[in-house]
Formats: C-alpha cells, structure tokens, sequence
C-alpha cells in the first residue's frame, strides 16, 4: 500500500524524504481538507487558502520538529483549528458590521432578507464557535463524511471514547443553539 509507505517516509527524518512525498500527501488528503473547511468557514476560497495553510504549517513543523506520527491527522487537526479560529474572527467582524449597519440605519426596512438556509447556516457556523474545538472537530468532521474510525484516528482518541465526545458535542450543540436562538417550531 503506497500510502503506508508514505507515512513511514514521512517518520524517518527531520525532512520529508523527497518533495514527492510531500506532494503525495498533499494531493491525497487537499481536496478533502477543503471540503471540510468549507462546510465550516462557508467560504470556498478562505477554505482553500487555510488548507493550504495547514499544509505549509506541516512542513514548517516537520523541518522544525522533526518527525510526526500521523501526518494526516496533523493537517486535518490543524486545519480544523485554522477554520475555527477564522469561523469566529468572521463572527466577531459579522456582528460588527451588523451593529454599524444598525446604527446606521435605524428603523430602516432591510429589503435584502438573507436566505433561510443562508441564516441557518449562520447560526449553526455562530454556534460551533462557541463550543470547544474537539466538539467543533467532531461534528464538522463527522458532518464532512469522515468515518468514526478516521475522526478518532485525527483526533488521537479510542474509537469508544468518541461516540462519548459525539455524544456530548451533539448536546452541547443543541444547548448553545437553544440558548442563543430558542427552540425551532
């Protein structure tokens, strides 16, 4: 199996064994990184540019700390961070810019209702950024059609001790959501 091939590659040195290795990698788990990040930032090109972002932060690492167990898991976790710290920097600049919109036009009619799905979407982006980043983590990836097998391989967890952190993500979810937007009818 080339790609276990690839991972061992991957442990034996401060480098990676060549640039294709890097590439291989790279071009395995990219596309998938970005579809994940884009369900989570809802935005295709910040999505691509924190991918790539991980991916250059792996190779930094890699030449600075030496060798990584899970590569993989490694860029998935670390972009599932980026994509949470940019989810709640855009919550922070959204109400923001909501309250200036506000401020600005009070009492005025805004003839451009967004999309239920749109709005939707947004509360749902607005409470992942409130839960912790593993339960974030969880649901995103879960969400994104990673296997249990594969979120607990990223996450480096037993596969029983993850439906426990499903289990508890789900709730909390379900919580912050009712909390901020009450229950749905």
């Amino acid at each position: 199996m080339q790609a276990t091939h690839e991972v061992a590659l991957l442990k034996d040195g401060p480098r990676f064994a060549s640039d294709h290795v890097f590439e291989a990698l790279f071009l395995e788990h990219y596309p998938r990184v970005v579809r994940t990040l884009v369900r989570l930032v809802g935005n295709a090109g910040q999505a691509e540019e924190l991918a790539a972002d991980a991916f250059y932060r792996l190779h930094r690492h890699r030449a600075q700390q030496g060798s990584e167990d899970n590569p993989a898991g490694w860029v998935y976790r670390t972009a599932m961070n980026l994509g949470l710290d940019a989810l709640r920097a855009n919550s922070r600049r959204s109400r923001r810019e909501q309250r200036a919109f506000r401020e600005t036009h009070s009492g005025a009619h805004d003839p451009l209702r967004e999309l239920l799905a749109e709005e939707q979407r947004e509360r749902v982006r607005s409470v992942i950024a409130q839960l912790k980043p593993v339960q974030g983590q969880v649901l995103l990836m879960g969400s994104s059609g990673f296997t249990c097998r594969e979120i607990a391989e990223v996450l480096g967890v037993k596969a029983e001790s993850l439906y426990v952190l499903i289990s508890r993500a789900r709730a909390q979810f379900e919580k912050e959501y009712v909390k901020l937007y009450g229950r749905e009818r």
